[in-house]
């Protein structure tokens, strides 16, 4: 799948005009929609059809973009997409060139399944030797107006500024919950970190569910990001091996897990057969994250830290994590979100999708209007409402303590202290005795 609006390639570019025409079909035809949403209340249909609309208008974009630069060798519509990227502007300079991948790696005297490897990973992995070299024969030249690429600046920098109190809380953090070995050293997890960054950049926001914050340099976040990633990874052999975005009639079975004391466990299995990982991790203390939704090695994985140990709290954070997977796939999920759900600032757009995605999902609002449970003061009302549902009871309370600002109404029947210790079993599980070494997660 085209990711990030940008189409490079013939097998993307043939990859991307079938999934326009399926677009189209499901957007034409409500017996070819019916597959894709059935089940859904209509607040999330009608936000998955202005996904699709939107999905539909960017890959024409992309594509257009692509057969222009081919045809022409004018690339100024599919340069405007890559915004002066290093790692894509060897690409664009290649199909300006007229030059397929076989004729680029003839040039440069490498095996062609080079090539496709290099540009497959955007360039994010060659030396600055090789980018040079490849540079050098397209004519393409780093320019101050290009941004900052890690892989171009050696360890040493990327890593530049991390302070000896945060490796030191890391390495305490990693050794109490099994990421690593007891003799794990401080040079061995600076490594492990700048290695990490390079592989992925640094995430310019934590996009929070009600606010964005910039911790583009937030060292804690790489470490439990590279954790996430590592277990994501081991985790890859059970999960189906492609997400399909345009799916989605699975999910109501999977709010209705919320009702089962084991439902958290069981929705790592749902998942996971819609191609989907999902990891718990503890955080780095003071890191105050909830969840993220990020893309490994092409496939979506959702990681939670269960800060907040409620049921409520489990399951709406699951469900903005899972907006984003689903409403967001293309259009920042490569980059990721890393969300926390109790600050009371703004939002951004992709936030408040996410936001009323979760809560539509969980509680849909033209029935949450018209019930008696949204003013209710009795515990009894709320719970026969949810019973309708078929949801945790837990969920509805939250979302009156959150809508009536008054956390100490309801507090005993949220579910505290109910989901973590499922999951302590399950962390256990993934322990090993031997350390994360630099390198093992590229």
């Amino acid at each position: 799948m085209t990711m990030n609006g940008i189409t490079l390639n013939e097998k993307e570019a043939r990859d991307t005009r079938a999934r326009i025409s399926r677009l189209t079909e499901a957007l034409n035809s409500e017996h070819a929609m019916e597959p894709v949403v059935a089940g859904l209340p209509p607040e999330v249909v009608s936000q998955v059809s202005r996904m699709m609309k939107a999905e539909r208008e960017r890959l024409t974009h992309a594509v257009e973009a692509y057969e222009e630069a081919k045809e022409t060798q004018k690339p100024t519509a599919l340069k405007n997409l890559v915004n002066h990227e290093p790692g894509l502007m060897l690409i664009v300079a290649r199909i300006a060139n007229g030059y397929s991948q076989k004729d680029l790696a003839w040039r440069l005297g490498v095996k062609e399944q080079q090539v496709q490897r290099w540009e497959a990973e955007r360039y994010a992995q060659i030396s600055l030797k090789n980018y040079n070299r490849v540079a050098a024969l397209l004519g393409v030249r780093l320019t101050a107006d290009m941004p900052d690429q890690p892989a171009f600046r050696g360890l040493d920098k990327v890593i530049d500024g991390v302070s000896k109190s945060e490796i030191k809380k890391i390495l305490k953090h990693g050794r109490e919950n099994g990421w690593f070995a007891e003799d794990f050293t401080e040079a061995e997890l600076r490594r492990y970190i700048a290695e990490n960054r390079i592989d992925f950049g640094s995430p310019g926001l934590l996009r929070t569910g009600l606010n964005v914050v910039d911790h583009t340099d937030d060292v804690m976040l790489h470490a439990w990001r590279a954790r996430v990633t590592a277990r994501a990874r081991d985790a890859f052999a059970g999960v189906e091996d492609v997400h399909e975005p345009l799916e989605l009639k699975w999910m109501p079975e999977l709010v209705r897990l919320s009702n089962d004391p084991h439902g958290p466990l069981r929705a790592v299995e749902v998942l996971a057969a819609r191609g989907i990982v999902l990891i718990v991790e503890p955080q780095v203390p003071g890191l105050k994250i909830d969840g993220a939704a990020f893309i490994v090695d092409g496939r979506p994985v959702i990681g939670m830290t269960l800060r907040t140990d409620t049921v409520d709290n489990f399951w709406f954070t699951l469900m903005h994590e899972l907006a984003h997977v689903t409403l967001h796939f293309s259009t920042g999920l490569a980059v990721g979100f890393y969300d926390q759900t109790d600050q009371e600032t703004s939002v951004d757009e992709q936030e408040e999708e996410a936001n009323r995605f979760a809560s539509n999902l969980l509680i849909p609002e033209e029935r949450w209007r018209r019930s008696t449970a949204r003013i209710a003061k009795s515990a009894s009302v709320i719970e026969r409402f949810a019973n309708e549902l078929g949801i945790h009871p837990a969920i509805v309370f939250g979302r009156i303590r959150k809508e009536r600002g008054e956390w100490s109404l309801f507090a005993n029947k949220i579910g505290r202290n109910t989901v973590r210790k499922l999951f302590v079993g399950e962390a256990q599980k993934g322990k090993s005795d031997a350390p994360i070494l630099p390198g093992t997660q590229g």
